[in-house]
């Protein structure tokens, strides 16, 4: 294999985006034509006169004067001024979306009176329809407009993104969340989607995107890229037809002999490559959502499910499909238990293993200074002694620990559970990285997905909030 060179991971908000930008812009500049907005916003940011005159554009654009090529134009402006515009701007673009584009208060009253009293079903029928019509805020129809631009759907997406950046300053522009979400869960309904592999063929533009994308598994280099893609492994993602190179999510397959405990020795590129017709098990090792404007749109689980349904015809010998997954929450809520007092967290016999590894007295409160850096992993004693204490505790955590809504507190456990997964098997120090160490001691755990067991695992989820688990787990939790 021929060298690459090295790639560092990129940065959403550097190159790759600002390249994205400047196609944004010059694919909308023939549109725009005379451009209101060109007066707008020079200084990066709106002034008063600004916000005024822009107020008034956005009601041109709901009165639709001029046609479609008119419409066309002046999203075309608009979506330019606000991508030229610095985060105060964007922010001040936003608050007058929010501010006056909501739905008519009192013609709301009038069309909940019209359904009242309807005389009859098809007259209640009609008026129904009148205030489904009526309930539609003009924003959202002033939103709509920027999808018959290029990459128009993209740019909502990325608006999206926006709004909830500024929400923590800008509360009221939550209004303007909720009605891009409303907009995206009929637009990114999982029947329009796409599923397609991508590989080493694929456009080099896609691949530069997974290297940027990837949130669980930094990828290093175009030859770590490569053998992440190479013939034992499989990458999957789904497309929307209007964003055809964005993924809106991607999972990364590694094919296997048994199931993998050692994400390490998983990505290791000096391994052979194993012939897919040799292997009986499929890892699913990272899944990354791609778009943070799609948040609350929920894709996951429908793609472990055709990636599941691709592999097993593609390669019906394969017998076992499991993750490898990481336990991003373990470590947090260790350290709020010893603080809580939490007791019998340490049993006598793991206590007195410590007190010799550690040549000292040991108590609970000590752990969460003991993994404050890697420096146990590296004394085999210290490291034997923890194992027991760290297994046993961090079986509970992924069986017991849950949040404020009832539901398994670590995130990925509560995707892979209600998705009809089993807790199979926890593998010690299966992460030696040092996000692996700082957020689960270097723990990662393998969720089973037996195709005979999906669908009552997931009915028994959802309705009693029961955690499928191996019996291996259970007596690890000590349960």
């Amino acid at each position: 294999m021929v060298a690459l060179p090295t790639l560092p991971n990129i940065s959403m908000s550097g190159t790759l985006l600002e390249r994205g930008l400047r196609s944004l812009v010059g694919a909308w500049r023939g549109i725009a034509g005379g451009d209101e907005t060109a007066q707008l916003g020079r200084s990066g940011e709106l002034d008063a006169r600004d916000i005024e005159r822009l107020h008034g554009l956005f009601n041109d654009c709901l009165e639709a004067r001029g046609g479609e090529v008119s419409a066309r134009a002046r999203a075309a402006a608009l979506g330019r001024l606000y991508l030229g515009l610095n985060d105060n701007g964007k922010a001040s673009f936003l608050k007058v979306l929010a501010s006056g584009f909501g739905a008519d208060p009192a013609l709301l009253d009038k069309k909940i009176g019209d359904v009242q009293q309807a005389a009859d079903p098809a007259a209640r029928h009609k008026a129904e329809r009148k205030l489904r019509q009526a309930l539609t805020p003009p924003r959202q129809r002033l939103l709509t407009q920027f999808t018959a631009l290029p990459q128009g759907v993209k740019f909502l997406v990325d608006l999206r993104a926006d709004a909830l950046r500024f929400r923590k300053e800008s509360p009221e522009l939550a209004i303007v969340d909720a009605d891009l979400e409303d907009l995206f869960v009929a637009w990114f309904d999982v029947g329009f989607l796409e599923l397609q592999r991508i590989s080493w063929n694929s456009p080099a533009a896609l691949l530069e995107k997974l290297i940027a994308y990837e949130a669980v598994h930094a990828i290093e280099s175009w030859d770590d890229l490569r053998n992440r893609l190479d013939a034992d492994r499989r990458c999957y993602a789904f497309f929307h037809p209007r964003m055809p190179l964005e993924p809106l999510i991607f999972v990364e397959v590694a094919l296997v002999k048994g199931i993998a405990g050692n994400v390490q020795a998983l990505l290791d590129q000096s391994q052979p490559v194993l012939d897919p017709r040799e292997a009986d098990t499929a890892i699913f090792y990272s899944i990354s959502n791609t778009q943070t404007g799609l948040r609350g749109i929920s894709f996951g689980n429908f793609l472990i499910k055709r990636v599941v349904d691709d592999l097993s015809r593609e390669l019906p010998h394969l017998k076992q499909f499991s993750t490898l997954s990481p336990i991003p929450g373990f470590r947090a809520w260790l350290d709020e238990t010893i603080a809580e007092g939490a007791p019998d967290l340490v049993e006598a016999k793991a206590r007195d293993q410590l007190r010799e590894a550690l040549g000292q007295r040991f108590s609970k409160g000590m752990l969460p200074g003991l993994l404050q850096d890697r420096g146990w992993v590296e004394n085999p004693a210290l490291a034997d002694a923890l194992k027991p204490v760290l297994l046993r505790l961090c079986a509970r955590y992924l069986l017991t620990a849950q949040d404020k809504s009832g539901k398994p507190r670590d995130p990925v456990a509560r995707f892979h559970l209600s998705n009809g997964a089993t807790v199979h098997r926890l593998n010690w120090l299966g992460d030696r990285s040092k996000n692996g160490l700082k957020q689960s001691a270097g723990m990662m755990v393998n969720y089973l997905y037996r195709l005979d067991d999906i669908d009552q695992n997931h009915e028994r989820f959802v309705r009693d909030g029961a955690v499928a688990a191996s019996g291996e787990v259970r007596r690890l939790a000590d349960l």
